[in-house]
């Protein structure tokens, strides 16, 4: 595993931020902010878990996603994002995000 970002939920959307239509939530790059943080407002009607929308989650890339999730509580299923699948699982009372590159 390798860390990429750690996501964090905002109460106001913050200018400069991309929409992500499938998931109803504006987004920052992490990979342009000094610290990896990956600023996050979800839309009322985000179909996103709610721990996911209320919660500060950890970002990894890993290998074979299906290995990483088997066996864990699933907060968002395995979802195809074009270049990349993610999927967000509940672990060590902790949000986790979990992303394999095609």
């Amino acid at each position: 595993m390798k860390y990429l970002h750690t996501g964090i939920v905002l109460s106001e959307k913050l200018p400069n931020m991309t929409f992500v239509e499938p998931l109803k939530v504006w987004i920052t790059d992490a990979s342009q902010d000094k610290y990896a943080i990956e600023w996050l407002w979800f839309e009322p009607d985000s179909p996103m878990a709610a721990a996911i929308q209320e919660q500060t989650h950890v970002a990894y890339q890993v290998e074979d996603i299906d290995a990483a999730i088997a066996g864990k509580s699933i907060l968002w299923p395995k979802t195809d994002m074009g270049a990349i699948i993610i999927a967000f699982i509940y672990d060590n009372d902790t949000v986790v995000e979990l992303t394999q590159i095609k």
